[in-house]
């Protein structure tokens, strides 16, 4: 159980989760702005980063692929990965999509200028595994750029604590998702001390860990539940302090580039 959102729409049109028109809806709407959703901030900042040239790779692309199809106009080619079925048909020659483990990318070494990933380091069960792949298939200089549930949100505790073989059902009745979109988790890389541990690990460079705030998506089922829930998000966003208890984390790595002393050209 996560705070995975598989529908959002590529255009911008947001079906967040719990969203169905109720008496909590409005009050998501009044209190929240689309545009400060995690899911927006992340693709603001992928924006920012990709170029024309770029091979972007998404790690846990979902059933739809929605980041690569979304930025596909704007990069030379995307490539995403999962283990589950994919749903979408890719007409777009500048999309391929595999199925297969993060674990064992079957991609070429410094083949990908940037890796994303969103709403899956939770799911991971070997954290460092994926972590020293994505690092392999990045070119020196690339970023490693992800979207992950912070393990200190009320809501990620209680999915530590609750079983996974719960967490369809609950997830089903809070939110209204498929029940084969929801996965196990296992939270090995969702603190800032976890992911410093693993990047340091794997020979990545932090360049920023940024906590995120959201509208409370697991109360949306009840109003007066979700008006409590905003005032404690409402509360966490406002003093600093507060930060390491917001729901999410979106993290930067890099690969570091060769020093000019290590180039190839420096030793010609």
């Amino acid at each position: 159980m996560s705070r995975e959102n598989k529908s959002v729409a590529v255009s911008g049109a947001e079906t967040f989760p719990g969203t169905n028109g109720t008496i909590a809806e409005r009050l998501r709407t009044r209190f929240f702005r689309d545009e400060d959703h995690p899911y927006r901030l992340l693709e603001r900042e992928i924006e920012r980063r990709v170029h024309p040239d770029c091979v972007l790779l998404d790690a846990g692309c979902g059933r739809n692929a929605e980041i690569l199809r979304k930025f596909s106009p704007v990069i030379r080619a995307g490539i995403g990965i999962d283990v589950v079925t994919f749903s979408c048909a890719t007409p777009d020659p500048r999309i391929n999509l595999l199925h297969g483990d993060l674990s064992r990318i079957s991609l070429a070494s410094e083949s990908v200028d940037m890796a994303v990933s969103r709403s899956v380091m939770e799911h991971l069960e070997n954290p460092l595994l994926v972590y020293q792949e994505i690092f392999r298939v990045l070119r020196p200089g690339g970023c490693f750029l992800f979207l992950t549930p912070n393990l200190w949100d009320y809501s990620a505790m209680i999915s530590k604590i609750v079983p996974n073989r719960f967490h369809s059902a609950i997830v089903r009745k809070v939110e209204g998702r498929d029940e084969k979109d929801t996965f196990p988790v296992c939270y090995r890389s969702n603190t800032a001390s976890a992911v410093k541990r693993l990047a340091r690990q794997s020979g990545f460079c932090i360049d920023s860990i940024r906590y995120l705030g959201q509208y409370p998506c697991y109360l949306m089922f009840n109003p007066i539940l979700f008006l409590l829930g905003t005032g404690y998000e409402k509360l966490i966003s406002r003093f600093e302090v507060l930060r390491g208890l917001r729901g999410w984390l979106m993290v930067a790595l890099s690969k570091p580039a060769p020093s000019p002393a290590q180039s190839p050209a420096a030793g010609a």
